[in-house]
């Protein structure tokens, strides 16, 4: 029976309740919307950060693989002189893994 009337109260509609709910209302949609440009915003900043790694990692990827010629070349050119600076790196690392 309270159910009922409460119901009823409801479906009247209480001035104060009614207002209060179209208020609610109003604020959800504006939060929905500033939600909506923040994604949207927040979406186009991670995109444009992937692209820049993208770009970072092709120039990495091109400077290695010239780094790569250059040695390759110079070993190539000099391959006593590359032996002997081989062997000598080998000697250095070998000392300080010793200690």
């Amino acid at each position: 029976m309270a159910q009922a009337r409460s119901s009823a109260r409801d479906s009247n509609g209480n001035p104060t309740t009614d207002r209060l709910a179209a208020m609610a209302h109003d604020t959800v949609d504006r939060v929905a919307e500033s939600a909506n440009y923040a994604e949207k915003e927040v979406r186009g900043a991670a995109s444009r950060a992937a692209e820049q790694a993208k770009d970072m990692q092709e120039q990495a990827m091109a400077a290695a693989n010239e780094n790569v010629k250059k040695a390759r070349s110079y070993i190539e050119e000099n391959p006593l002189m590359s032996a002997g600076i081989a062997f000598a790196a080998g000697v250095v690392v070998s000392a300080l893994l010793r200690r």
